[in-house]
């Protein structure tokens, strides 16, 4: 089985894909849309993408590719604890007038960065790993990257500072995304079931988010989050992304989308599957 993921080597997608597939080949994708593309043209059978940062939020590009242009079905999915260091070159020069990285990652270090390099040009890239492989060949240049530990050792980096996030209780939960049927063979701790729906509103219809609330409360289904996403058909015009508690069922959550239906929302099953926590300990020994 072939596994595309956010790439180079060395990112949390990595991390991510490796913990949710033991066995499988794994194939690095520059940008979150050119790894589910692969999926649809059959160049892999999955792909692993972050959704939802407990600092920064949800991965707006990951959800809007989903909706917009590749509806490819959630199989599974994983939660990374992230821990990001600040990375520089062995051989390099220990000053750092410039420091790269995925744009959360930047984000979620913004304490660090301030008070220790505040004059520091910060560079967005297209993934930590991507930021690491940059450092690594320009030596010659007084940069650094916001990476994790797999990044410094697959680029034989030197880690300057530990643990820069401002949030201890940093996490990201990643999903994998396949037309076909998936056997996963995570490496840790099954967390829970999950089902997400894409719900579309009425138009003219006062209470209707009370309505589609309703409709999962009395059937005490928990909702573990709800977000709502522009259409992108014109302004105050919005998609909601409904987790729910639990796999899809015989009577409860079809239920729920019977009632949502008859009241004139559009409704989708985005994907109903299990959710594990990576067991990094099993990851940094492969």
């Amino acid at each position: 089985m072939k596994i595309g993921y956010l790439g180079p080597k060395g990112t949390f997608t990595e991390m991510a894909a490796r913990g949710l597939f033991e066995i499988g080949e794994l194939v690095p994708y520059r940008t979150i849309p050119s790894c589910m593309d692969a999926v649809e043209s059959k160049e892999v059978d999955v792909a692993v993408v972050p959704i939802e940062n407990a600092i920064e939020g949800s991965v707006n590009l990951t959800i809007d590719y989903l909706i917009h242009k590749q509806r490819i079905p959630i199989v599974g999915g994983i939660t990374v604890p992230i821990e990001q260091h600040l990375l520089i070159n062995r051989d390099g020069s220990q000053e750092v007038n410039k420091i790269m990285s995925h744009p959360h990652a930047i984000a979620q270090c913004h304490e660090f960065l301030q008070k220790k390099y505040p004059d520091a040009e910060w560079e967005y890239m297209n993934s930590t790993g991507a930021a690491a492989d940059f450092v690594k060949k320009n030596p010659e240049l007084k940069v650094a990257a916001i990476a994790n530990e797999l990044a410094a050792k697959e680029y034989g980096l030197h880690i300057k500072h530990e643990n820069i996030h401002d949030f201890s209780n940093n996490r990201t939960s990643f999903v994998a995304l396949s037309n076909d049927s998936v056997t996963l063979t995570c490496n840790g701790p099954h967390s829970e079931d999950k089902t997400m729906l894409m719900v579309t509103l009425p138009s003219d219809f006062p209470g209707a988010l009370h309505q589609v609330l309703s409709a999962f409360a009395w059937r005490k289904l928990n909702m573990t989050k709800i977000e709502s996403r522009p259409t992108k058909t014109g302004l105050g015009n919005y998609f909601f992304i409904i987790d729910v508690q639990g796999l899809m069922d015989d009577v409860l959550i079809p239920g729920v989308v019977s009632e949502l239906k008859a009241l004139g929302c559009g409704v989708e099953i985005l994907g109903s599957y299990p959710c594990y926590t990576l067991n990094k300990a099993k990851v940094s020994t492969r």
